[in-house]
């Protein structure tokens, strides 16, 4: 099965890989909040329309990508990830957020408020 088969990827969610990682999330110039997620995890699919949502209301002020740590488990293993879905958020190339499980749209975009 081919990565892209693995994980949906909407219009406004965008897959990054242990390759992709540094140049989509570590050098973008507005914030991004990095789902690491997997196939296999319910509470990722549970959270996935909330983040859809999330990455099109903040369109410009905050980009929103996933990760599938199954696939790429570099990027997930440096930043100390475990659990799924890890919510990470960094800011000029460094994680200043992190938030584990999922969560209604509500309690999401006010955790996030101090960064975006």
């Amino acid at each position: 099965m081919r990565r892209e088969e693995r994980m949906t990827q909407t219009q406004s969610v965008t897959s990054v890989t242990d390759e992709t990682f540094a140049e989509e999330v570590l050098q973008s110039d507005v914030p991004v909040l990095v789902d690491f997620t997997a196939s296999w995890c319910p509470p990722c699919r549970m959270i996935a329309p909330v983040l859809e949502a999330v990455a099109e209301e903040q369109a410009g002020r905050l980009k929103v990508v996933q990760l599938d740590v199954d696939a790429d488990p570099a990027t997930a293993a440096a930043y100390g990830v475990l659990s799924m879905p890890t919510l990470m958020v960094f800011r000029a190339g460094e994680p200043v957020k992190s938030m584990v499980g999922a969560r209604p749209k509500r309690r999401l975009l006010q955790e996030l408020s101090d960064v975006v």
